[in-house]
């Protein structure tokens, strides 16, 4: 039972759930007062369905442009390409359609505007970096954006729930947090018809990845009662939601389910729960070394959770419950469930070998959730064991 913390609440109107994404990005664009509306959407979305093109139909002469082309790891360049490109078309509300990746670069695109920022250099100081435990720290400040969001995720990833973007230097090859309350996206559209078109490997790995943010949450330091509670529910519907996805990829209720498991996963995230080792050393295997963001925590969560268990035991057993495997290690049940979806389950599988652990290790320490995960990562040290655990190290 928590008995001391603070409970904060996100900066962002409402979710709406229930209604096909075309209309409901129209009724928010009226509701908003918007008249220059510019789209920043998925490229295969754009260019292989209509989904894109119902929503340009709907807007009609609010339609102020688009652009597909964000890569998967969302980088400086594409950020400061597209607020370049907003601005000249006179945008007053962005949105975003699509994964994790477009929902980051639109929320980095908003305080892109409101600086003016169109150089890949103008957005040095920004970051955040590691201050005391739980208070991130950078050397500039961001003014609230005056453009907004609005996000249709087509991904489970979970992104769009908070005000943070994971951007990537490509200079330095780093994935960098920036933060400002008002990224957070006003409004966030959930509708599980647009996300038929979404590969099943991403679907299914998005998933486990918002898994993982209510894994963290839920073992971390800072967490309180009503965290704890929701992202708890959040995520068992997420397992059940996953699985029934995996036996008919076309079940329309049960990506709803796992929608609805994915917004209650990311609670954590979304009131300033910091985040633990995964995001720390997750960051690191995505900006660093190319691993895809969905395939992260299938490889790295069961590390990570015996690594912490000694530290987190009460939490380990309400995951473990909540993946339906009571009585057995949170680790062990997250590897049954990457088991039965179908996905990785090993660091080697996606392509990082021992010889890169030293590598991660120096970098995730850097990372503002290192000094805040349940065993604090000092030192590269630290996660080179981390990632050295196995079955055998620590009982399963």
């Amino acid at each position: 039972m928590r008995l001391v913390g603070v409970q904060h609440f996100p900066p962002m109107d409402r979710v709406i759930f229930g209604q096909a994404a075309a209309e409901a990005v129209l009724a928010e664009a009226q509701r908003l007062g918007a008249t220059r509306v510019y789209l920043v959407v998925s490229h295969t979305l754009n260019t292989t369905t209509d989904e894109i093109e119902k929503i340009r139909a709907k807007l009609g002469d609010r339609y102020a442009g688009a652009f597909d082309g964000v890569p998967q790891h969302t980088t400086r360049a594409s950020a400061v390409e597209i607020a370049k490109a907003a601005t000249a078309a006179g945008a007053d509300l962005l949105i975003a359609v699509g994964g994790g990746s477009v929902v980051d670069v639109v929320k980095i695109v908003t305080v892109c505007m409101e600086h003016e920022i169109f150089d890949e250099e103008g957005l040095d100081g920004y970051e955040l970096t590691a201050g005391a435990p739980g208070v991130p720290v950078s050397s500039k400040s961001f003014r609230a954006p005056t453009v907004r969001s609005i996000v249709v995720p087509t991904t489970l990833s979970g992104g769009e729930y908070n005000a943070g973007a994971l951007v990537t230097d490509t200079r330095r090859d780093w994935k960098q947090i920036f933060h400002h309350p008002l990224m957070m996206p006003r409004a966030i559209i959930l509708d599980p018809q647009i996300t038929i078109h979404t590969p099943e490997i991403l679907w299914l790995g998005s998933g486990t990845r918002s898994m993982d943010h209510g894994i963290e949450a839920l073992c971390s330091g800072f967490g309180t009662p009503l965290v704890d509670a929701v992202v708890t529910e959040g995520i068992g519907l997420l397992a059940e939601g996953l699985r029934r996805c995996k036996a008919d990829p076309l079940d329309l209720e049960a990506r709803r389910l796992a929608q609805y498991g994915s917004w209650l996963s990311a609670f954590g995230l979304q009131t300033r729960v910091p985040m633990g080792a995964s995001h720390a050393i997750g960051h690191v295997l995505g900006g660093t070394f190319g691993v895809p963001h969905y395939l992260i925590t299938p490889v790295l969560m069961p590390h990570v959770l015996r690594y912490n268990r000694s530290s987190t035991e009460d939490a380990q057993r309400r995951i473990a419950a909540a993946l339906g495997a009571a009585g057995r290690s949170a680790a062990t049940a997250v590897e049954q469930l990457v088991q039965e979806l179908g996905l990785p389950g090993k660091l080697s599988d996606v392509g990082i070998q021992p010889t890169d652990y030293g590598r991660i290790g120096e970098i995730a320490v850097k990372s503002v959730f290192a000094p805040v995960n349940p065993r604090p990562l000092a030192q590269p040290a630290d996660v080179v064991a981390l990632l050295e655990t196995t079955k055998d190290l620590v009982a399963a």
